[in-house]
């Protein structure tokens, strides 16, 4: 199982990126549930018989759409190291929790935050975000909110995001009690960047209407275009109007490790907390979400929760307090913190660093090569690694949208498509660390072909 993991990534340029699933292939997975055992080298082969060809692709070098790292095989291993000591990172006095608390520590360092500094590794910058709005929510309405809930009063709390802020979001809204009503989108600039005037505008309206700002989210990266906030100016803004203030580097905070990306960055360590993924430009193996949060304090009393069954003790395995249940919802936590730890130890923070530029600079070459073709447009600058473009037609999102589907099935790329001033673009975003510039001539070529194949259709 292991060899026939390692060669996957080894011979991963000669398998398509991505192809559809035979109806049999689906049909496969309706049988009824095994009572029976079954021997494992059988249930190995249905795997690489009936999911491993069928797999979503990113870590193939052709994977351009979705904000996905390609993984390295350092993280497989370091999974199965993981899996085979099944440690539960909830709580108790072990190893694993100090090697998370470490990984807390290097973060702390990279991006900029003191010593009373806490983190937590989550599933994702989904549930970091959630979290962040949670941790907000209890600083402005007290801790006693965990008890009275966010009804109790007329207090009504406003948050502040821009138009281009990704949707979990406003879902973290939702699922914080507040209400997605309550976060107000603050319109962006020509380059996707929340509009500041608009901002300090906005806060002073709803201040004078009876509501109360609370929470800024700024984007580091945002999701269709890769656009970053103005840090370092939301950060006084927030400092003005003593809002919490969150950044949601999904991707974009571990630029903090590019001397070519850090400074469009400053300001975040002016942040109350920041969500991001070692799983995208980190290139762990999914997931590993993770959250910082400045106030250490504040974080914990947001979630530590006292119960028998959680005793702590000075010795004994109950020591160790506090535990990482105690910054967030979850008591049944993975090792998480190992497969990145590893993937930081053993190919260096450096090198990381090294991908995240060389991810930039292939979509400036990217960039160029558009521009270069008469039959392209560009629709977006291309900001970090993300750009949009799209073939020149004039039914353009319906020929664009067939390009796009066309590319994906014939395993050559699989960018993913977007809307850029309304249009349809097609999105290339380019995380795997395997990926070249010959990939990206393949995929633009491939695109002139079937743009010319459509418009030939059209004609006809």
């Amino acid at each position: 199982m292991l060899d026939d993991m390692l060669d996957y990534v080894v011979h991963i340029r000669e398998r398509p990126v991505w192809q559809p699933m035979p109806q049999e292939v689906r049909d496969h997975f309706r049988a009824a549930i095994s009572r029976a055992p079954t021997p494992l080298e059988k249930v190995h082969r249905e795997f690489m018989e009936y999911v491993l060809p069928y797999a979503g692709g990113n870590v193939h070098p052709g994977f351009l759409g979705w904000v996905q790292g390609g993984g390295t095989a350092t993280g497989m291993l370091a999974e199965m190291l993981a899996g085979g000591l099944n440690a539960n990172l909830g709580g108790r006095d072990q190893a694993p929790i100090e090697v998370e608390r470490q990984m807390v520590a290097w973060v702390r360092q990279l991006l900029g935050f003191p010593d009373t500094a806490s983190g937590l590794f989550v599933t994702g910058t989904s549930m970091a975000n959630l979290l962040a709005v949670l941790v907000a929510r209890s600083s402005v309405l007290g801790k006693e909110v965990r008890s009275s809930g966010i009804g109790r009063g007329n207090t009504r709390l406003r948050a502040y995001a821009s138009r281009a802020a990704h949707g979990c979001v406003v879902q973290a809204m939702d699922l914080a009690g507040l209400g997605t009503e309550a976060l107000c989108l603050i319109p962006v600039d020509g380059h996707s960047r929340m509009d500041i005037a608009s901002l300090r505008a906005s806060i002073v309206r709803d201040r004078a209407e009876g509501l109360l700002p609370f929470l800024v989210i700024a984007s580091a990266g945002t999701v269709d275009v890769g656009a970053v906030d103005n840090l370092s100016a939301i950060a006084a803004v927030c400092l003005e109007e003593d809002l919490w203030f969150h950044v949601d580097g999904a991707y974009g905070a571990l630029g903090m490790l590019s001397p070519k990306v850090s400074p469009l960055l400053n300001g975040i360590g002016d942040a109350d907390s920041v969500a991001f993924d070692f799983h995208k430009w980190g290139q762990v193996p999914y997931d590993a979400g993770f959250l910082l949060v400045k106030d250490g304090q504040q974080h914990y009393e947001t979630f530590a929760s006292p119960a028998a069954y959680l005793r702590r003790e000075a010795s004994g395995m109950a020591a160790g307090s506090p535990w990482p249940c105690d910054f967030g919802p979850d008591l049944s936590r993975g090792f998480r913190a190992l497969k990145t730890w590893f993937t930081l130890k053993v190919h260096g923070a450096d090198a990381i660093g090294a991908a995240i530029t060389r991810s930039c600079e292939l979509a400036e070459l990217l960039e160029r090569r558009i521009l270069a073709e008469p039959a392209l447009e560009l629709m977006a600058p291309a900001q970090l690694n993300i750009v949009c473009f799209g073939y020149r037609a004039l039914d353009h999102d319906q020929v664009n949208a067939r390009i796009v589907t066309r590319l994906q099935e014939s395993g050559i790329a699989a960018p993913s498509m977007t809307t850029v001033g309304g249009r349809l673009a097609i999105r290339v975003a380019i995380f795997n660390h395997r990926t070249q510039s010959a990939d990206l001539d393949a995929m633009i070529d491939a695109v002139l072909r079937l743009g010319e194949d459509e418009m030939r259709k059209d004609r006809s």
